[in-house]
C-alpha cells in the first residue's frame, strides 16, 4: 500500500499538494466553479458555476420516493435503551409510522399555527415524531437537552417556551426529564414520551403509532409546500438572547438539493453515517440528516459524544456500523484519531468505505489531517473526499463547501448552486461575508426588529463572519474562515482588533494551560486576555478574589504570550496583560452555550470586577507581558 510517507509531499495549503490529494483521492467528484463579479464599490460577488435542481416541495416527499423505491432499506437505526441489538426502520416502515403519528396529530387540531417543543436529545422516536409533525404542517422546536437536565440552564429552557408557547412537549423518558416536564410554563401542554412518569399525565409514543384512521392525512400532508415552516431552530445565544430561526421546507430541501449536485456520489450509491451531532443544532439535525432521507441512505443513530466516557459508545458505534460518510468537530476527529493510532486492525474496517470524511465547527488541525490521510491510504490505498463547509442556522446551514481535493485542512470552500456570497473587504484582505439565496431564512421568529437588523439593503443576510481567499487572483481555491467581524472591536486610538483571529491564536500558544480565552480591551489602550485555566493546569487553593494566582502557571503563560507577541507587530496583534479566572464558565450565567461556546458579552457584563482588575497594573494576579 502506499502511505503518505511513501511520497514526497508538497508544503501543506500549496497547490502542489492539492494536486497530490486530487491524485490520490478515489471518491467521485466535481470541481470548483466560480464566478467572481468585482463591483465598483469594492464588494466582491461570488457564485457556482453549477445550476441549482429543482428540489422537492417538502420532507415528506423524500419519505415517499425511498418507500416505493427502496421499501426494505434500513432508514434509520439506534440501540435500545434496553437490551441488545439495534432497532431498526426500514423506509417503508418508516412513512407507515410517521403517517400514524401525523393522524394523531391532525385528530388534535394542531397544525401550522402550533408547534411541538422536543426537550430530549437524538433519538429514533424523536425523529419520527419530527418527520410527523413536518409531514402535516406542524413546526417543531428541538431544544439542547441540557436545558431541560441541567437545573442551572432552566431559564434558557423557559426562555424558550415562553416564546413558542408550545402545544405539545416530548422527551424520551418523563422520568429523567421530570424537573423540567413541572416547569409552570408546561402546565395544558399535552406531553409525549416513550417511558417514565412525572407529576404530569402522560401520553404514550408507542399509543400514536396505531392511526387515527378517522384523519384524512392525505389531505393535511396536500397543504404543506415549500413555504411551510418546519422547524424553529434557536440560536446558541452565544453573543445575545437565542433568536428563532424560521426555518421552512424549501431551505431544508434546497440545502439537500444544492449539496448533491457538488457531491454526486450521493446520488451513485445509498450512504450510510453513524453520528452523534445533537439535532437542535443544524448541522446535525437538518444537514446530516435531511442528507440521509433526501438520497435514500442509512442514519446510525450515535448516543455518544466526543467527551470523556461517552466517546466509548461513539467508538462502539462506530466498530459496528463504520458507513460511507463521516462528520464530526474537530475534537471529535482528534479523539478518533488518538483512539485509531493504537488500533490498526479496527481502523481499516472502518476507513475501508468512507467515500467522505467532513469536519466543520472550527478548523481542523493540520496533523489530525494528515494522520486521517495516513489511516486512508493504508486502508483504501488512496483518499476519500476530505472536505469542510461553512453555514449558520439561518441557512439551513450549507452556503460555502469544498467539494475536490485540497490536501489541507482550514478551507471552507466555494459558493454552493443558488447561492450569492457577498464580500466586503477591509484593507487587510479579509472580507466580512453576507449571503443570498433560497435556502437562507427570511425571518427570526416573531422578532421584525431583529428580522430587519439582519439584512443589507440588497436584500443579503449579515453573517458576522470574516473569511480570506486561499488565493486572491482565484477564487475556485475557496475561502478560508477569519473570524467574528461582530466580535471585533476598537481600542482607545482607534485601532481595530481583530479579536476572533487573535482569541485562536492565543489558545494555540496557551495550548495545554488555557480550556479557552476571552479577549479584552473595548476602548483601552492595551488588549487584555481573560484566561480559563485547562483542567489542572492550576495549583488548587492559589486564589485571590476570583483570579488564580499560581506563580508557576502564571510564569509559563507570560513565557508563552511573550513568544507570542514576538511573531507580531502593531498592537493590534499584541497582548500585553492577562488575567486567570478561578471560576469557570457559568450556563447558569448563560456564560456558556450549549455548544460550549463563550458568551463573551455576558462574560464581560458578569464579571466586571475583573475586568477592570485586569488593567489594574498593581493587583497581583496581573500577569504583565
Amino acid at each position: 500500500m502506499t502511505t503518505i510517507t511513501e511520497i514526497e509531499k508538497a508544503p501543506t495549503g500549496t497547490a502542489e499538494r492539492a494536486d497530490w490529494a486530487r491524485r490520490h483521492t478515489l471518491t467521485k467528484f466535481v470541481p470548483h466553479r466560480v464566478t467572481r463579479q468585482d463591483r465598483a464599490d469594492g464588494t466582491i460577488l461570488l457564485t457556482s458555476g453549477y445550476a441549482l435542481p429543482d428540489p422537492a416541495p417538502n420532507t415528506g416527499a423524500w419519505l415517499h420516493h425511498w418507500a416505493v423505491a427502496a421499501p426494505y432499506r434500513v432508514a434509520v437505526s439506534e440501540r435500545p435503551a434496553k437490551g441488545p441489538g439495534w432497532r431498526n426502520v426500514t423506509y417503508g416502515e418508516l412513512l407507515v409510522q410517521v403517517r400514524a403519528v401525523a393522524s394523531h396529530l391532525v385528530a388534535r387540531g394542531l397544525g401550522q399555527g402550533d408547534t411541538i417543543a422536543i426537550m430530549s436529545g437524538n433519538g429514533l422516536d424523536h425523529l419520527i415524531l419530527s418527520l410527523a409533525a413536518q409531514y402535516v404542517g406542524v413546526p417543531v422546536v428541538p431544544l439542547a437537552e441540557q436545558y431541560s437536565l441541567i437545573a442551572e440552564a432552566h431559564g434558557r429552557l423557559i426562555y424558550v417556551l415562553d416564546r413558542v408557547k408550545p402545544a405539545m412537549a416530548f422527551v424520551d423518558d418523563a422520568t429523567r426529564y421530570a424537573a423540567a416536564l413541572e416547569l409552570p410554563q408546561l402546565d395544558g401542554v399535552e406531553i409525549v414520551a416513550c417511558r417514565g412518569e412525572c407529576a404530569r399525565p402522560v401520553t404514550r409514543m408507542d399509543d400514536l403509532m396505531d392511526a387515527d384512521d378517522s384523519v384524512d392525512v392525505d389531505a393535511a400532508h396536500a397543504k404543506v409546500g415549500p413555504d411551510t415552516l418546519a422547524k424553529i431552530l434557536f440560536t446558541s445565544g452565544s453573543s445575545s438572547d437565542p433568536k428563532g430561526v424560521l426555518t421552512t421546507h424549501r431551505m431544508m430541501c434546497v440545502n439537500q438539493a444544492q449539496i448533491a449536485t457538488i457531491l454526486p456520489f450521493l446520488k451513485d450509491h445509498a450512504p450510510r453515517i453513524t453520528d452523534w451531532l445533537p439535532w437542535n443544532h443544524v448541522f446535525g439535525g437538518s444537514h446530516n440528516v435531511n442528507m440521509m432521507l433526501a438520497n435514500g441512505g442509512t442514519l446510525t443513530i450515535d448516543s455518544g459524544k466526543p467527551t470523556g466516557p461517552a466517546f466509548a459508545t461513539t467508538l462502539k458505534n462506530r466498530i459496528d456500523r463504520p458507513g460511507t460518510l463521516a462528520f464530526n468537530v474537530p475534537v471529535g476527529w482528534s479523539m478518533m484519531v488518538d483512539a485509531l493510532t493504537e488500533m490498526p486492525d479496527t481502523r481499516r474496517e472502518i476507513i475501508k468505505e468512507q467515500q467522505l470524511l467532513f469536519y466543520a465547527g472550527a478548523s481542523l488541525p493540520q496533523d489530525v489531517w494528515e494522520a486521517l490521510e495516513n489511516f486512508c491510504l493504508e486502508a483504501r490505498g488512496g483518499l476519500p473526499l476530505m472536505i469542510s463547509s461553512w453555514g449558520l442556522t439561518e441557512t439551513a446551514p450549507a452556503c460555502l463547501a469544498v467539494h475536490e481535493p485540497i490536501g489541507r485542512s482550514g478551507v471552507i470552500g466555494v459558493p454552493l448552486p443558488g447561492v450569492t456570497i457577498k464580500l466586503i473587504p477591509d484593507d487587510e484582505m479579509r472580507c466580512e461575508v453576507r449571503v443570498k439565496g433560497p435556502n437562507v431564512m427570511t425571518a427570526y421568529y416573531n422578532d421584525p426588529d431583529k428580522t430587519a437588523a439582519a439584512f443589507d439593503d440588497e436584500g443579503f443576510f449579515i453573517t458576522g463572519d470574516a473569511v480570506k481567499f486561499v488565493d486572491p487572483d482565484d477564487a475556485a481555491r475557496g475561502l478560508i474562515f477569519d473570524g467574528r467581524v461582530s466580535e471585533d472591536f476598537k481600542l482607545e486610538t482607534g485601532t481595530w482588533v481583530q479579536a476572533g483571529t487573535l482569541r485562536m491564536k492565543a489558545l494555540g500558544a496557551l495550548a495545554g494551560l488555557a480550556s479557552d480565552v476571552v479577549v479584552c480591551g473595548h476602548d483601552r489602550g492595551e488588549i487584555g486576555l481573560f484566561v480559563f485555566p485547562a483542567p489542572g493546569a492550576a495549583e488548587p487553593g492559589n486564589v485571590t478574589r476570583g483570579a488564580v494566582t499560581d506563580a508557576h502557571l502564571m510564569a509559563r503563560i507570560e513565557e508563552r504570550l511573550r513568544a507570542m507577541n514576538g511573531t507580531v507587530t502593531g498592537s493590534a496583534k499584541r497582548i500585553t496583560r492577562a488575567l486567570i479566572l478561578a471560576e469557570p464558565p457559568s450556563l447558569k450565567a448563560n456564560e456558556v452555550t450549549d455548544k460550549g461556546s463563550l458568551n463573551i458579552n455576558n462574560i464581560l457584563k458578569k464579571r466586571a470586577d475583573l475586568l477592570e482588575r485586569l488593567y489594574d497594573n498593581e493587583d497581583p494576579a496581573l500577569i504583565r507581558v
